[in-house]
Order: structure tokens, then sequence, then C-alpha cells
């Protein structure tokens, strides 16, 4: 049976300023935690129900079994799965632009679900760091993991003075920024790496980021479209397919 303050203490995570004081967050579902159970992640415990545990039980995992009614009240989901898990932040990997690695900056995504969906993205085409500014939302919110679907085992995410960040890159680099008026981009030579630039939901990339970009890039809709941009998310995707074009 859980105490209070092993209720108190997890349910705390639910919340940003608690993830950063303690550097742990919350993975919910079975088949994201078995994910992380073969990722590098550090897994401080692992609260289960019966039915999982029994599973899992040689494991070398702190794993507790708890009752269903007990998930529910550490779960943020509306219908809990089987388990729920405290992992321990990464260790924080360098910000150097390798160069011949294709990355994603964000700027300021601030939704959730599509901060997770992209990570997801960036995993599905081999793109394995994201480079974040610090008002990006954190990737560690509940709602981002649960969004990536384990693929935030894979990518490594770091949040930085994205403007500085860029400014500070070598002038080689190819910096592209997906902006409306950019050139058509199944137009233009697309460089196998370099840096795709993705903006906000609303007001899409800064001013102050836009001066390092050296490439505007566009996605063209069709002479009939009246939509003036795509969900984010869906926009990098498409992005992400057309610089991984064999």
């Amino acid at each position: 049976m859980l105490s209070k303050s092993q209720i108190k203490s997890i349910k705390a995570l639910h919340k940003s300023k608690f993830r950063n004081k303690e550097e742990k967050f919350i993975v919910e579902g079975a088949k994201i935690i078995d994910e992380f159970i073969s990722s590098n992640y550090t897994i401080i415990a692992i609260y289960g129900v019966e039915e999982w545990t029994e599973k899992h039980i040689n494991r070398s995992l702190n794993i507790i079994k708890v009752s269903a009614k007990e998930l529910q009240t550490i779960s943020l989901l509306k219908t809990p799965n089987q388990v729920l898990a405290v992992v321990a932040y990464p260790e924080v990997v360098s910000l150097n632009y390798e160069n011949n690695d294709l990355c994603l900056a964000l700027d300021t995504i601030q939704d959730p679900g599509n901060l997770g969906t992209i990570i997801r993205i960036a995993d599905w085409f081999g793109i394995m760091k994201i480079i974040c500014s610090k008002e990006t939302a954190d990737a560690y919110n509940p709602k981002v993991v649960q969004a990536t679907m384990g693929a935030i085992t894979r990518v490594n995410i770091e949040y930085t003075d994205l403007a500085q960040w860029l400014t500070n890159l070598p002038v080689d680099v190819n910096v592209y920024g997906t902006l409306l008026d950019g050139d058509n981009m199944y137009e233009t030579n697309l460089a196998k790496s370099g840096i795709i630039v993705v903006g906000n939901e609303g007001n899409g990339i800064s001013a102050e980021v836009q001066k390092a970009i050296t490439h505007k890039i566009k996605i063209p809709s069709y002479a009939y479209s009246k939509m003036e941009s795509l969900n984010v998310a869906v926009a990098t995707s498409i992005v992400c397919a057309e610089f991984r074009r064999p």
C-alpha cells in the first residue's frame, strides 16, 4: 500500500517546478515503460498492478505492486494503464553541432502534444538531436512523454538560448527556417546535414532566430487551398521526409 508521502511525492511530479527540482519525471503505459526499461534511462521505481508486476517480477527493477485505485490516485490519465514509472532525468549531452548531423531546432513550441509528436517524428527520420528554445514546452511533461510513444528514449533533447546557439554555429552550417515567405522546398537543393528550425504554433519563428537562418523554405500549398498554415507537427513531418529523400 502506498503511503501518503509516496503519493504526494509522485503527484508533485505532475508539475514542472517539482520535476526540475527533483530531476525526475513520470512515464505511464506498459508499452512506453518497456521502451524505458530497454534504454539508458535510470528508472527509480515502477508502480504496477498485479497483472503487470507478475510478468516483470524477475527483472532487477524496483517494482512496487499497487491496486488499480492507488494507480488511479497517482496517474494523470483518465483511464490509467497497468503501470506508472518514476524516471530520472538523463545526463546533459553536448550542445555541439556535428557537421554530418541533421538536427531540429524548436523555437517556442508550446503545445505538449505537438512537442511529443515532433520528438516521435525525429526518431522516425533518424534525427537524434533536438535543440529547444528555453520557452519551448517541457519535454518531460507527462503529456509530452506520452505523445512520443517511447521515442524520447532515443532522441537527445536540450534547452538553450536558441538564437545565440544558432548564431554561434560555424558559418558553413546550413540553417533552414520554415517560413511562409520561404522558397518552395521541392525546388530547393536541400543539404543532407544542417539545422531545420521550426517556429511557434501561432507566431512562427521569432525575429531574433530568423537572423540566423541561411535558407528560408516552405511547403507549397495547392492553389485552391485557403489554409494559411499547417499544424506544426504535420509540417515538421513533411519537411523531414523531404530532407531524408534518397
